[in-house]
């Protein structure tokens, strides 16, 4: 009797079309050593022609098939991830708005792709997913459509048919880059985070940046250059550092690279709070004043912004607000419902001490 396709396949639906048995396609998704790699990925590429996204974690340990739990999904490995304190406040204000109707976070650390690999997603004991700040077209979110899971997009990437929730990163960029234009400065450089997910760490060429792969770093960068351009400065008359992260040692190797430069920046739009706080090292490190000879604007209004020497004027964005809706984004969608519209917060510009006039302007 001939096979009925419309059926949902299943593991054995695999077992069948491949000739082996259903262990064996088992152990291509949980015990893949025990398989020679040809056969595994014969196995895993019949799988997804006919359909098979693999097992169902959750119906292997729960007889009812939902376990409740979200899973985050982050781009960086867990100490990396634990020093960031926009990346911090965001999960909290996230967990806080779950904790009440009693669900679990399961948190999947990034890799070298980008995001945590195709494995962790399939296997992850979760009935919605968190992506937070991903590169766009990683395995991780490969995974998470193939398992047809709901899907919450915090800042990036934009995903067909997922919930979003993001700031104006473009506004906000465009706020501190005209900060700076209506100081005076015209000598400017860019400390950016990452613009692809490559672990690259040096001056960004027009290769680069016309590349990038977060959304969060185009639109920021898109912002600074859209003012830049309007007070007469080119993509090319600014130089742009690209950190690789959001560390503070970061952030001060990139401001040595830029504070070299002849004529050497009067002004530095940092992509982060943390980088913007290395660039104060070091300008401090090399006897340049700040803000009298050097102002430093950086971006999120972090808890670190506030305590910096000197205080760093910054774009705030509400990063409570921010976690707050993607939690209670995610319970509707554990409820079964659509994901709705975007949820697009505003930033602001906050002014501490800097940032000043450019020297000429003095």
């Amino acid at each position: 009797m001939a096979e009925d396709r419309s059926r949902r396949p299943t593991l054995d639906t695999v077992a069948s079309e491949v000739g082996v048995s259903r262990a064996t396609v088992s152990n291509a998704y949980n015990r893949p050593d025990q398989l020679s790699d040809q056969l595994r990925e014969h196995i895993l590429r019949t799988a997804n022609r006919l359909g098979y996204a693999g097992p169902d974690p959750v119906a292997r340990s729960l007889a009812r098939q939902r376990s409740g739990a979200v899973a985050v999904v982050i781009d960086t490995n867990l100490s990396t991830a634990f020093s960031d304190p926009a990346l911090s406040i965001t999960l909290d204000a996230l967990s806080s708005a779950m904790d009440s109707e009693d669900h679990a976070l399961l948190l999947l650390a990034g890799t070298e792709d980008g995001g945590p690999s195709r494995e962790r997603i399939m296997r992850a004991q979760a009935d919605v997913v968190v992506a937070y700040s991903l590169a766009e077209d990683i395995p991780a979110l490969e995974a998470v459509r193939a398992r047809g899971l709901p899907l919450v997009v915090i800042d990036a990437p934009v995903v067909e048919e997922s919930a979003r929730v993001e700031i104006d990163d473009l506004g906000g960029a465009r706020l501190a880059a005209r900060h700076v234009i209506e100081q005076g400065h015209r000598e400017l450089g860019v400390l950016a985070d990452e613009l692809l997910p490559d672990l690259y760490r040096g001056p960004a060429d027009a290769t680069r940046l016309g590349s990038i792969r977060y959304r969060v770093s185009r639109e920021r960068l898109a912002g600074y250059f859209e003012v830049l351009g309007a007070a007469g400065l080119s993509t090319g008359d600014v130089p742009v550092w690209e950190a690789g992260g959001i560390q503070a040692e970061l952030g001060a190797q990139g401001a040595h690279w830029l504070l070299d430069r002849d004529p050497r920046p009067t002004a530095l739009l940092c992509m982060t709070d943390h980088l913007a706080f290395g660039a104060a090292q070091t300008a401090r490190a090399l006897g340049i004043r700040v803000p009298d000879e050097l102002s430093i604007v950086g971006f999120d209004d972090s808890w670190v912004a506030a305590r910096a020497e000197p205080p760093l004027t910054t774009v705030r964005q509400d990063l409570l607000a921010k976690g707050r809706a993607a939690g209670e984004v995610a319970l509707r969608l554990l409820a079964g419902e659509q994901p709705g519209p975007v949820v697009r917060l505003p930033t602001e510009l906050v002014i501490r001490d800097s940032s000043g006039p450019a020297p000429s302007a003095r």
